[in-house]
């Protein structure tokens, strides 16, 4: 089996030299990283990674954690994860907390003692736990899709102790998700802007930041309209289809029911569709539909789901890359990432022929 003195011959350099290409603990010139790395794949010469972590204080892992891995939002998401861990170098370690603030919090510490060099994770709806765990214990921590508002934060950081890794108002988190608020509103405008007047919301889970911003955005997309805001068309689907099919018949059954809905997430789509179905009413012709979430069948329904886009696994690639600045860099300034969606034009929301076309993206992508 080669050795690195083996790479070191091939190459020309000296045996540290190559320790410092391959653990990038120091810059390399060029054309002598390329001597290094070409004598490492001629050799077959396989580093160390134990040794390697002894030596850079790093194991090269990531761990993520995100609730409902299969849904394919999470799948896309983690696909995008694991293909920026992987053309950086670094091993991927995954769990599922169920959306459960104390499977959550175990989770998490398992991925910190298996020494992960920071974490990814989509949080429950009460993270408090969660959040104390990782600043006491100073990880670099990227949240991901569902942000923690600052001043949340400030309340439960030294819950349970105190923060011996940390000064109390030191930067130590760093968040990458989708707009949420801006497209929401622009399928109400859009349901609007077809005639319709009573326009019903499937929310998520309460708690969710993503919950939050797109009850926000519906309220905007009503009050752009110039239409009224009726409380009893907003219903708590809980992120779910059982919860969406029953949120459906509950708006479906009051005295003067929506004409159109819009639905918070995919899951909660299929919910609604359920239900539509059970009650004989034809999308678009009965009820327009429009979904926050595009998936991969969207578009084999008929009539196909007009919805919003959106970008995942290009939010697991930032969420990747923030925690690699994060760890390159421990005391830059927090990020807060926000990547544009898209309006994905097709039939159910009424509209009377296929436009075939994605409008463009709701906002531009910010960092704050």
């Amino acid at each position: 089996m080669p050795t690195m003195a083996d790479v070191a011959r091939s190459a020309g350099v000296s045996v540290a030299t190559v320790s410092h290409v391959l653990n990038g603990t120091r810059p390399v010139l060029s054309h002598t990283r390329r001597a290094v790395l070409d004598a490492v794949d001629a050799l077959g010469y396989t580093p160390n990674t134990l040794a390697r972590s002894l030596v850079t204080s790093r194991t090269r892992s990531i761990g993520l954690a995100v609730s409902a891995i299969s849904n394919p939002y999470f799948t896309e998401i983690l696909q995008g994860v694991e293909a920026a861990a992987l053309e950086a170098g670094y091993s991927l370690l995954i769990a599922d907390p169920h959306d459960d603030p104390g499977h959550e919090r175990k989770v998490v510490q398992l991925l910190h003692e298996r020494r992960v060099d920071g974490v990814i994770v989509a949080p429950s709806a009460h993270p408090d736990d969660l959040v104390g765990y990782l600043r006491r214990h100073a990880v670099p921590t990227v949240f991901l899709d569902r942000v923690i508002d600052a001043g949340v934060m400030s309340g439960i950081a030294t819950k349970g102790g105190a923060d011996t890794a940390h000064g109390e108002d030191a930067p130590w988190y760093d968040q990458v998700c989708a707009e949420s608020a801006g497209p929401t509103a622009r399928l109400v405008r859009h349901l609007a802007g077809l005639g319709h007047r009573r326009i019903g919301l499937v929310a998520g889970q309460p708690g969710f930041s993503t919950t939050g911003e797109r009850v926000a955005g519906y309220r905007d997309g009503l009050t752009a309209a110039g239409l009224a805001h009726d409380e009893r068309l907003l219903v708590s689907g809980n992120s779910e289809a059982t919860g969406a099919e029953q949120a459906t018949a509950a708006l479906l059954g009051l005295p003067d029911p929506p004409t159109a809905l819009v639905t918070a997430n995919n899951a909660m789509t299929i919910g609604a569709l359920r239900t539509l179905r059970r009650q004989g009413l034809s999308v678009a012709d009965d009820v327009a539909l429009c979904c926050f979430d595009d998936f991969a069948w969207a578009d084999l329904f008929s009539p196909r789901l007009t919805a919003i886009a959106q970008p995942s696994r290009e939010l697991g690639a930032q969420a990747v890359q923030v925690l690699l600045d994060r760890l390159d860099e421990p005391h830059r300034p927090t990020r807060t990432v926000r990547l544009p969606c898209a309006f994905v034009h097709r039939t159910s929301c009424g509209c009377p022929e296929e436009p075939g076309t994605s409008e463009g993206p709701e906002s531009t992508a910010s960092s704050t």
